[in-house]
């Protein structure tokens, strides 16, 4: 007789080699990354575009504040000519964007290029036209992006410029010392701010102070530009979830298809298709289902062949009894009769023996299925059960025996089932011994393609199985 073997299931692949963590760590990166890009290029190019505005500030500043103490300042007193300053201003051509101020040595406010330059320009309005559905869409984009990039960008990096008043400003030029800053004007547009000192002879005789606005306009452009790239992103997602739904969706859906085919009896194998082909998770979950579909067939069919066996067991001593009742109520000799009852009772006995046998083998299975799985040491437990037939032997029973081959015999199982399984089948062996016979236990390894087992076989001195009945 042999015990079933234990065998390990496989061993989980490491998360970073599997398939489908890669495909879902990528899935979600893709997007993430095209959208981290754009704002680390959008950075760089705001950097980049305030540096060069400080550069061209401070040199206009520069030209501009020699070009007034040339020829718009007064030796005595030292001062400012307010009235060749504005009319050098006038004739300095500015963008709409670029806006110069000039304060005295009390740091009153004397020029102002907005307030030079009067003239009324008239233009024709264009004319009004609601916009589409789409120009909205986009508008409404562009401002959520730029209130979405001002916001990180305002909280997230560290500042270019000092942020100065105009005040501040013009107070460190009049100590003689050159400011930049960066501010927020009325219409809250970001400002780039360069004031100088205008002196005339190591004297300080006002300020000039050369502020543009246009770098907002510039960055909201470039984030306009980044619409696109956070529409990539978006389309990226959207096919990396429909990879995701293709690769691992529709498998699971029909592996769930195949598994209610078998539940509802349409089909008695688990039908997977190309599933249990794949090298990822869904592939080991098919053929671990494939596996439990197959193990649960085969324990269907030793049902019905137990089924079959028990039937047959339980109609041969019944036969016999029937065939011993005829012959006791056929016949008149006494002898004949006792001796027919004697098979009687023999064979009720064999009933009563194979219906124990088999409510203990129905309280094995459920105690098989209740208790939960523990490393045996199986060495030890075939040591414990052949001593004690050892110490109990009578004259007339046969001894057993135990030999073990050098290994590890610790296995994954039930102890008190395995137990009772052995004793079982000692029994049965020793049922059949001749007196004074052996039952020989032998346990050993062995290797199988699905892994490691051990073998316990009990043999025993008895006639065995005819081979005509086997």
């Amino acid at each position: 007789a042999k015990a079933g073997r234990a065998t390990t299931p496989p061993k989980p692949r490491p998360l970073l080699l599997s398939p489908i963590a890669r495909l879902i760590l990528a899935s979600n990166l893709a997007g993430l990354v095209i959208l981290i890009t754009g704002a680390l290029v959008l950075n760089e190019f705001r950097s980049s575009l305030v540096n060069a505005r400080k550069a061209s500030l401070s040199e206009m500043t520069q030209l501009i504040s020699s070009f007034i103490t040339d020829n718009a300042t007064t030796d005595d007193p030292a001062g400012l000519n307010i009235v060749k300053l504005s009319t050098q201003l006038k004739a300095i051509p500015l963008t709409s964007a670029t806006r110069i101020r000039v304060h005295d040595a009390q740091g009153q406010l004397v020029a102002d290029t907005m307030l030079l330059k009067d003239e009324i320009e008239l233009k024709d309005l264009p004319p009004i036209r609601e916009p589409s559905s789409i120009e909205r869409a986009w508008l409404d984009a562009v401002r959520f992006a730029n209130r979405t990039f001002e916001t990180v960008s305002a909280t997230g990096r560290q500042p270019i410029a000092e942020a100065r008043s105009l005040e501040e400003e013009v107070a460190m030029a009049l100590a003689g010392n050159a400011g930049f800053s960066e501010r927020f004007g009325d219409q809250a547009e970001r400002l780039l701010s360069v004031t100088m000192p205008i002196q005339k002879v190591a004297r300080v005789v006002g300020t000039i102070t050369v502020e543009t606005s246009d770098v907002t306009e510039i960055i909201a452009d470039e984030r306009a530009a980044l619409i696109p790239l956070i529409l990539v992103a978006v389309l990226v997602s959207i096919i990396t979830a429909t990879l995701l739904t293709l690769g691992i969706a529709r498998p699971l859906r029909n592996l769930a298809r195949a598994s209610d085919k078998v539940r509802t009896g349409a089909t008695e194998r688990l039908d997977l298709g190309k599933l249990h082909n794949r090298s990822d998770e869904i592939g080991d979950l098919a053929r671990a289902m494939e596996a439990m579909t197959e193990a649960l067939y085969v324990r269907i069919q030793e049902n019905e062949r137990f089924a079959a066996d028990v039937a047959h067991e339980l109609k041969n001593p019944l036969t016999s009894i029937r065939s011993a009742v005829e012959t006791s109520q056929a016949v008149q000799d006494p002898k004949v009769r006792d001796r027919m009852r004697d098979v009687i009772a023999r064979d009720v006995v064999r009933l009563d023996r194979l219906i124990s046998d088999i409510s203990n083998l129905s309280r094995l299975e459920g105690e098989i299925v209740r208790e939960k799985l523990a490393r045996v040491d199986l060495r030890r437990l075939l040591e414990d059960i052949v001593s004690i037939y050892t110490d109990t032997k009578k004259e007339t029973e046969a001894a057993v025996t135990l030999a073990v081959s050098p290994g590890d015999y610790n296995v994954m199982g039930r102890d008190g089932p395995l137990a009772q399984i052995v004793r079982n089948l000692i029994e049965n062996a020793r049922s059949f011994s001749p007196p004074g016979g052996t039952v020989a236990v032998t346990l050993s390894r062995l290797t199988s393609p699905r892994g490691p087992a051990v073998r316990v076989v009990v043999e025993d001195e008895g006639p065995g199985i005819p081979p005509d009945k086997l």
